[in-house]
């Protein structure tokens, strides 16, 4: 059995009722993949800023996430020479 690690690293950044995190994966061979997201909050709510905090790092781990399967496809593209159309599930 083989363990490996990749890390990843998120900064929020909060500015009046704007929330934003950077998530960056760091893969296997040093690559590096980047998501950003984004959370507003509107001025009638309530100042609540973890729900500010997890929204806009669920976007930006799902933008890292659409970024390494477009990498994946890529590489299966150029190793196999056919088109990859869908990623699907085990």
């Amino acid at each position: 059995m083989r363990t490996k690690k990749w890390n990843i690293e998120i900064v929020i950044t909060e500015s009046d009722r704007t929330t934003q995190a950077e998530a960056r994966l760091r893969g296997q061979n040093a690559e590096l993949f980047v998501g950003e997201g984004t959370a507003h909050r509107n001025r009638t709510d309530r100042d609540i800023p973890h729900i500010g905090d997890e929204l806009a790092v669920a976007r930006a781990l799902s933008g890292v996430s659409h970024e390494l399967l477009h990498e994946v496809a890529a590489e299966i593209e150029t190793r196999t020479g056919e088109r990859v159309g869908r990623l699907r599930e085990a």
